[in-house]
């Protein structure tokens, strides 16, 4: 059964370190995804989904401004990010690991992600909804995020970890949906 990202009760967050002593969180506004959910078997489930950059939030415009430049994600050339998964695994009861390809700017690499499905619920106007959590940690260096500047007494002004959350509800697509 098709299902999509219910956006207004998703989030796609990210945490950087800054200057090596602080952690820097944002986020992107704009994203979507499908998702082909077996719900006797979550590992035999489909997943995708896409960001667009330029919806990159960090509560600062003047650093928000600059990560969408050439000297981070250049959203003029690459505007998305696409993950799409390979592999889903089951680990205990509500606990999964996926595996796919993550794709920053023009690179491509695997990533595995944890993820707990939290539950399935049928909102008050009728409508399905699955919601995950998902957490990974990726080396922004791998997908060709590489600027920085070195600080006076060692590191580094942006750190090179960075830890990506996603809590995301899906709502099931009725057959007038999937027909538009």
């Amino acid at each position: 059964m098709g299902w999509k990202v219910d956006v207004p009760h998703s989030n796609v967050e990210f945490t950087a370190r800054h200057m090596m002593i602080t952690k820097v969180r944002g986020s992107f506004r704009d994203f979507d995804g499908d998702v082909t959910i077996d719900e006797n078997d979550f590992t035999a489930s489909t997943l995708e989904g896409t960001v667009q950059v330029a919806s990159i939030d960090t509560g600062n415009e003047d650093r928000d401004a600059h990560l969408r430049s050439a000297d981070f994600f250049d959203v003029d050339t690459y505007p998305t990010m696409r993950f799409v998964a390979t592999n889903i695994m089951r680990e205990d009861e509500d606990e999964y690991e996926v595996e796919g390809e993550l794709t920053i700017k023009d690179v491509t690499q695997a990533v595995r992600w944890e993820v707990e499905a939290l539950g399935h619920r049928t909102d008050p106007y009728g409508n399905e909804k699955w919601g995950f959590s998902a957490e990974t940690k990726i080396d922004r260096r791998d997908f060709g995020l590489t600027w920085n500047v070195p600080l006076d007494g060692g590191g580094v002004l942006v750190g090179n970890t960075i830890e990506i959350e996603l809590s995301v509800q899906f709502q099931k697509v009725n057959e007038s949906e999937a027909a538009a």
